[in-house]
């Protein structure tokens, strides 16, 4: 667990959740289903560009479009590499796949690229704010 905690204007602790939700989505449990796994690797993804943006200094919405989030990344300078780039598609599982009959299950080989999407987005994050943090 996570023993220390930073105020909630911290990018440390943006980048705690992110991490947190990327351990929660890499646990493949037999009663957990993808979907639910790779809810939490968006999340991850989207804590950990919001890490970037308080970072940064940038004010962002309360949405869940990686999209639009790193849009907004873009705005401060910043060049947004291409497998964080790619990691957009994961803005499907904030909402659409969390409830029954919206969309199709999510199958084991999607989890995988989830997980590897959201962790890219949390390696830059992290590298963002510990070399500028230096």
């Amino acid at each position: 667990m996570t023993e220390h905690r930073w105020p909630p204007d911290d990018p440390r602790e943006w980048l705690n959740r992110a991490r947190s939700n990327l351990t929660r989505a890499r646990a493949e449990l037999a009663e957990v289903y993808f979907e639910d796994l790779c809810f939490d690797a968006q999340q991850a993804a989207e804590k950990a560009i919001k890490a970037v943006l308080i970072h940064c200094k940038k004010r962002f919405p309360h949405v869940h479009d990686l999209t639009e989030l790193l849009s907004l990344a873009e705005e401060t300078g910043l060049k947004i590499p291409e497998p964080v780039r790619r990691a957009v598609t994961l803005t499907r599982y904030a909402v659409a796949t969390r409830y029954p009959g919206i969309s199709e299950p999510v199958t084991l080989e999607e989890h995988r690229e989830a997980l590897r999407l959201a962790a890219h987005v949390v390696d830059w994050a992290e590298s963002l704010i510990r070399v500028t943090d230096a």
